[in-house]
């Protein structure tokens, strides 16, 4: 069923010649797709957010402000929203599965390729190339596994695959910390990039075959009423800017959190900082319980929860007390996760056609609001520290938290 070289193109025939039925909890085809999609989470967070890590050590290294040195976060993520459509325009045309694979080669070539950078100019372009690289597989996971899974067992199946990328975050994070101490910012990227190849390659060969896809010519003009009619759907709207909010607080508040805690009055180490990224496991954690507390008490309840927890973690990491930033920041990971896995699902939920365009949506709205957002932080970090980037932030949940209620009052559960 698993297979190294996927070719979606010949899955219609294996699957006129069967009666398969969507991949339910328990079953040896759940636990492959979820395993690759895991596998995949990692992937892409180890590579998108290995930089984020790194922040400090481009600022000294290159001799920029923080607000550049957080470019390499922001031009990775911005350059991926912007070819998260066209990612999932070529997914209809040549497979998921393979668009997800050739995304995870790229990426992995190009991050091999960046330690090499000599400047900051260079360094950013390629970046730039990775983003565009790493939009295949959040483009086309969510899709995936809503025409693949069972819808009463897909929230949890998305629940895993964002567990994937919460460890991949963590890792891609902590990894590069590591290093950064005992070697270069050189040595800690080519660590990182080495570590996601392992994982693309788990990937890669775990990876099922489309079992409830056709590919089809795509009609440019198609793809564009398709985009229409989901941007037509107030509940869709109202996801996709959740989803720009959420992940721009998100990056927000990780892209200086290091800066903070190497400051007064904390002065910790990068290694030390580093450490901080285990708190990614609360995320790790939410995530999967979120997507499948929402299937049992509906989504209103969870989706609220999260994003008020949220906005607690946030508050108290501006107080100057260590344990109270820590347990903060917690609250802020958890919290965002849970959020974040329950609305990635609902999208899948809600488009019952044209799945990969409403995906495709979703996390161009995410990943726009991560490198937007992210630039904006730097303007507010620079003008009043961490109390500006967490007012910024704080005042994005308040906007998230009435879109929330006011999407529930008028489409319910």
């Amino acid at each position: 069923m698993s297979t190294g070289s996927i070719s979606d193109a010949s899955a219609p025939a294996t699957v006129r010649a069967g009666t398969p039925s969507p991949h339910e909890r328990g079953s040896r085809g759940y636990r492959t797709i979820t395993l690759s999609l895991f596998a995949a989470g990692l992937t892409t967070f180890i590579s998108m957010y290995s930089a984020q890590a790194l922040l400090p050590a481009y600022a000294d290294g290159f001799h920029v402000s923080p607000a550049v040195s957080a470019l390499s976060v922001s031009v990775t993520t911005g350059l991926l929203a912007v070819a998260i459509v066209p990612a999932s325009v070529m997914s209809e045309r040549y497979g998921r599965t393979r668009v997800m694979v050739l995304s995870a080669l790229v990426t992995c070539i190009v991050g091999l390729l960046l330690p090499l950078s000599p400047n900051i100019g260079l360094l950013l372009a390629g970046r730039a190339i990775q983003g565009v690289a790493l939009a295949g597989i959040p483009a086309v996971a969510m899709a995936y596994l809503a025409e693949e899974v069972h819808p009463k067992d897909l929230g949890a199946a998305m629940g895993r695959y964002v567990a994937g990328t919460t460890i991949g975050g963590l890792v891609g994070r902590l990894v590069p910390s590591a290093v950064v101490d005992v070697g270069s910012w050189r040595w800690a990227m080519e660590a990182s990039a080495v570590l996601a190849l392992v994982f693309a390659v788990v990937m890669i060969r775990t990876l099922p075959a489309s079992r409830f896809f056709t590919p089809q010519r795509v009609d440019p003009r198609t793809v564009l009423a398709n985009v229409v009619a989901h941007l037509r759907d107030p509940a869709l709207r109202t996801l996709f800017a959740l989803g720009f909010i959420l992940m721009g607080g998100f990056v927000s508040v990780y892209n200086f959190l290091g800066f903070r805690l190497s400051a007064a009055p904390f002065g910790l180490p990068e290694s030390v900082v580093g450490l901080v990224f285990l708190l990614y496991l609360a995320g790790t954690y939410t995530s999967a319980a979120a997507g499948a507390l929402s299937d049992r008490i509906g989504r209103r309840r969870v989706l609220l929860g999260a994003v008020g927890t949220t906005a607690v973690g946030l508050a108290l990491t501006v107080a100057d007390s260590l344990p109270l930033v820590l347990l903060g920041m917690a609250l802020f990971t958890g919290g965002f996760f849970g959020a974040h896995s329950v609305a990635g699902g609902w999208v899948g939920r809600l488009a019952t056609q044209h799945r990969a365009e409403a995906s495709a949506l979703y996390l161009l709205a995410y990943y726009l609001g991560s490198s937007v957002a992210g630039a904006a932080a730097g303007v507010a970090y620079a003008a009043a520290g961490w109390v500006g980037t967490a007012g910024f932030v704080g005042a994005l949940l308040v906007v998230a938290l009435v879109l929330s209620v006011v999407m529930f009052r008028r489409n319910g559960d």
